[in-house]
């Protein structure tokens, strides 16, 4: 039986531009933090992001199963990715990305200087590297929580999961992220995480 989603597909599928701009509501934060992961850069994401949806847009009738558009939205974007990086197309600009896509920022930290500047986005690629490292069913959720600032309602909405789930795969994507951060930089809290840990448990 076809669910809410999986029927804007198919309606997607038959040119109903209504339905797959919905589809886009609920998946491009999801391909954003997928194609970031994958550049580093802000926004050579936003521009592959264009890309993905625009292929899928065109190539959207050759998905059988409805229930897999998010896994097949994201090998369109992984593709698109490898590609650009094979052209030679990654472009390196030091400017926050447009207001049209949230940022993904690790701390607050207005007018900082060139050192602080630095030095932050020393950590960003650390911690972009941790995240590549880490089994898949985690990098998602946690470059949308702790990256991009995404609340557990957008998230959920974003990977299709219930809450529970995605608190379980937060909590245990933490304890990976954290093991790995400690030897290159020592202990990182993500500010906000809404994950109540305490030290000494385990699970």
């Amino acid at each position: 039986m076809l669910n809410a989603e999986d029927i804007q597909v198919r309606m997607a599928q038959r040119g109903d531009r209504a339905a797959f701009e919905e589809l886009v509501r609920r998946t491009s934060r999801l391909v954003f933090a997928r194609l970031y992961l994958e550049t580093g850069d802000t926004h050579l994401a936003e521009d592959l992001l264009q890309e993905t949806l625009w292929t899928a847009y065109r190539s959207l009738e050759q998905l059988e199963e409805p229930g897999k558009f998010r896994a097949w939205l994201l090998r369109i974007a992984q593709n698109i990715a490898i590609d650009a990086a094979r052209r030679g197309s990654r472009q390196k600009r030091g400017a926050e990305p447009a207001a049209s896509v949230e940022g993904l920022r690790l701390v607050p930290a207005p007018d900082l200087g060139p050192d602080a500047q630095a030095e932050r986005e020393e950590l960003r690629q650390k911690v972009l590297a941790v995240l590549r490292s880490l089994p898949e069913e985690y990098r998602l959720p946690l470059t949308l929580r702790y990256l991009a600032g995404a609340d557990y309602e957008t998230i959920e909405m974003q990977m299709g999961v219930s809450n529970g789930s995605l608190r379980g795969l937060l909590h245990r994507g933490m304890k990976l992220l954290r093991a790995e951060l400690q030897p290159l930089m020592g202990e990182l809290v993500p500010p906000s995480s809404g994950v109540k840990e305490k030290k000494g448990t385990t699970g």
